[in-house]
Formats: structure tokens, C-alpha cells, sequence
């Protein structure tokens, strides 16, 4: 498997998004991925993409992109995830292990702000087709982007 990072135009995405402050739990973000996909489904949206970001240090966020109108609530709101410019990789996490793609990824952003084609970079969020827990397919295509400012 090849895995390649590029600089890429990322569309914005309006989400219902569940945010807290603790330590990290796999379990703990499949359940608050779940909670968000049935309040979704209570709701009568349709959903997209799921994203997984840590918007500031032992503080996790997860959200689905959503299409519809819906009010928020139950904890769960809804804000968008705007458009921009996002150091990106796509790799299958059973092939390629997470901390070599997010290592290199690293590498390769401190080797961008040193050549000048990035001025800096932000934090790190997953992106997936689908469910990753259900989907097989969905989990093969993880995505991990990095907010950059060119």
C-alpha cells in the first residue's frame, strides 16, 4: 500500500458534533459516536462523513456530518467545520500502523514550514466515510488531515 501526503482544498462540513475533557478511551468515542449517529437518526437526517478531532490538549470532539435541519440537543450541537486547506493522508490502519502515518506526517509538515510552502499547521482530526466500527471499508479509507495555513 502506498501512502502519500498532499496538500489538498478540504469542503466544510456542517456536523452534530459531542465534545468533552477527560483521558483518551476508544471505547469512550465509539460510544459518543454512537449517541451522536442515533440522535441523527431520531432527528431524520441524512449523515456523511465522521470526524474525529482533539480541538485542544485531553479535550475530544466527534462529529457527523449531517444534511437536513434539526435542533440541537441532548449535549449534541450542530456547527460546521469550515473549508480550508489540510496536509492529508489516506492509509488502511490494518496495513500501516497509525503511529508511523502520524509520525511521518509530522516530519513531512515540519518539512513544509521549513521550505516555506506551509506557514503553520494545526490539529489533527480523523475523517471517514462511514461508520469505522461497522464498515469495514470505511475503516480501510482512514483519513487523517491537518488543518494547514499556506
Amino acid at each position: 500500500m502506498t501512502v502519500d501526503f498532499s496538500i489538498r482544498r478540504t469542503p466544510a462540513y456542517r456536523v452534530a458534533a459531542l465534545r468533552w475533557k477527560g483521558p483518551w478511551s476508544d471505547a469512550r468515542i465509539h460510544r459518543q459516536f454512537l449517541r451522536v449517529a442515533a440522535w441523527a437518526k431520531q432527528q431524520g437526517l441524512r449523515t456523511g462523513r465522521w470526524v474525529f478531532l482533539e480541538p485542544a490538549a485531553r479535550t475530544w470532539e466527534v462529529a457527523i456530518e449531517v444534511r437536513g435541519r434539526a435542533r440541537p440537543g441532548g449535549g449534541i450541537r450542530l456547527r460546521s467545520i469550515p473549508a480550508g486547506h489540510a496536509a492529508s493522508v489516506t492509509f488502511d490502519p490494518k496495513v500501516v500502523a497509525p503511529a508511523v502515518v502520524y509520525h511521518g506526517l509530522t516530519d513531512w509538515l515540519r518539512w513544509r514550514r521549513k521550505d516555506r510552502t506551509i506557514r503553520s499547521a494545526g490539529a489533527y482530526r480523523e475523517v471517514y466515510v462511514g461508520d469505522p466500527w461497522k464498515d469495514p471499508r470505511a475503516y480501510a479509507r482512514t483519513e487523517v488531515q491537518v488543518v494547514v495555513r499556506t
